[in-house]
């Protein structure tokens, strides 16, 4: 399934090697996917409507057949599909996303937010763990059943970043490719 176009977006303060999105560029890019991996604005005192922004001229631009967000970028995933009418990309990975009851004061432009009807995605998935710190188990199955997906639980995986152990998250690469 070669020749796809994946745009794979970070959360607050990047995701840079060795964090797992930055080794799921490379393996893809290496089998032939067309990957866009930006940088968001201000990645540590980030501002929802920038980042909209960012994100509008990406998915124009680029015009990607897969979307994976890590953490905060689901979000503004989130943000984007209830602002933006867009037509259905192939996949949507979501990894680790943030409870609404987040209240951390460098993020607060991206809350509250509201869950979108439509993911606007063909196939799509949450991946998180048992014991990240900004979702519970509970809030991750609620967005699962509001949302309408499937979701993979990882034990003990944090936060899903470099911090909580993650270089590579295989799961990711072979969802992508199946």
């Amino acid at each position: 399934m070669a020749n796809k176009k994946v745009l794979i977006l970070h959360g607050w303060g990047g995701s840079d090697f060795p964090h797992w999105q930055s080794y799921l560029a490379m393996d893809l890019i290496q089998n032939n996917y067309t990957v866009s991996f930006p940088q968001l604005p201000n990645i540590f005192q980030p501002n929802l409507s920038d980042w909209l922004k960012y994100l509008k001229t990406e998915m124009e631009h680029f015009q990607p057949d897969i979307v994976v967000c890590h953490s905060l970028a689901n979000i503004l995933w989130f943000h984007y599909l209830v602002k933006y009418d867009i037509k259905p990309i192939e996949k949507l990975m979501l990894v680790s996303p943030v409870s609404p009851k987040c209240d951390i004061s460098e993020i607060s432009t991206f809350f509250p937010y509201n869950v979108p009807n439509d993911l606007k995605a063909n196939k799509h998935i949450i991946v998180s763990s048992d014991n990240d710190p900004y979702i519970s188990v509970d809030e991750l199955f609620n967005l699962k059943d509001i949302l309408g997906t499937s979701l993979k639980i990882i034990e003990n995986g944090g936060h899903l970043n470099s911090e909580s152990g993650y270089g590579k998250l295989k799961c990711a690469y072979d969802w992508i490719i199946s």
